[in-house]
């Protein structure tokens, strides 16, 4: 049976998780937002991509990641993942209702409000475009606007490589561009957390006259309303920390840090073993066949 976690107060951290270092564009609004929070980040980047996974699998590891970050303490946890959002946010809410979670949508509201000529484009990955989430979004906020959806395999590998503007990323991206601009599109939606650190180069594809949206700002600002709400903001002047945490390689996670936040900071190694997260285990969560097969 599990230890009873830690009640969570004022001085515990926010927990923030994604498949890899694509949070860290969300852990960047955080900390602009709220600079007095501690933050405990979690890159399950021995499994990134989520794009191409099922959504089960994904609400198993979106599962494991909260129950780690929860047991540490967190008092309450950013889902800094579109994909693990459209695929696992209702089931965290209904498995550990006693914290709050704060997901990630497509920022197609604000898109379809911005758009000139009618047409949104939304770049994101299949598992985003396969979720319901993502339907209500779309039916709720895109009325007389068309919104073309297109899944950008491969992206996330090259943020993850550090690759934001090189020849193979630049070409990735003019085939996802493409048949957005040539169907008018002037608002395009990042609808994947690696993805704004791509708007550089997607800037010099599409033009000044394209805009550009992202939710993070948006979250931060719905994290520090449920914060308030739950009283649960640290206090003015308490001592904070950020604690980065991958289940990948802890070097690479570190030079991401120094390299999409200009931060250095140690990195805390964890290992999957069968679902759960720790120090010591094996790297890659197992599939559900060779989890039955373990010993």
């Amino acid at each position: 049976m599990d230890a009873t976690p830690p009640l969570p107060n004022t001085d515990s951290p926010i927990g923030v998780f994604d498949s890899g270092v694509g949070g860290l564009s969300v852990l960047r609004a955080l900390l602009e937002r709220l600079p007095g929070e501690s933050y405990l980040y979690v890159a399950d980047s021995a499994n990134c991509p989520y794009g191409p996974r099922g959504h089960q699998e994904i609400r198993r590891l979106s599962e494991g990641i909260a129950r780690y970050l929860i047991g540490a303490g967190a008092k309450a946890v950013v889902v800094a993942c579109n994909t693990a959002s459209a695929a696992a946010l209702a089931h965290l809410r209904a498995t550990f209702p006693q914290v709050p979670f704060i997901g990630m949508v497509p920022a197609v509201k604000p898109a379809a409000q911005a758009t000139r000529s009618g047409v949104v484009g939304v770049l994101a990955t299949p598992a985003t475009f396969g979720g319901r989430l993502y339907e209500e979004v779309v039916e709720q906020h895109a009325n007389g606007v068309r919104v073309l959806s297109v899944a950008c395999p491969g992206l996330v590998e090259r943020v993850e490589e550090g690759d934001l503007d090189g020849p193979a990323t630049t070409a990735l991206l003019r085939q996802c561009l493409t048949p957005l601009l040539d169907a008018g599109a002037d608002s395009i939606v990042l609808g994947c957390t690696h993805y704004p650190f791509l708007a550089p180069a997607i800037r010099a594809l599409a033009g000044d006259g394209v805009a550009l949206l992202e939710p993070s700002a948006a979250v931060a600002r719905q994290t520090a309303r449920v914060l308030a709400e739950r009283g649960l903001t640290s206090p003015s002047g308490a001592a904070s920390r950020s604690v980065c945490a991958t289940t990948g390689d802890a070097g690479h996670m570190a030079a991401a840090l120094r390299r999409l936040l200009g931060r250095d900071g140690a990195v805390r190694a964890l290992r999957w073993h069968q679902g759960a997260l720790g120090q010591g285990y094996d790297r890659r969560q197992p599939t559900q066949g060779s989890e039955a097969a373990d010993p």
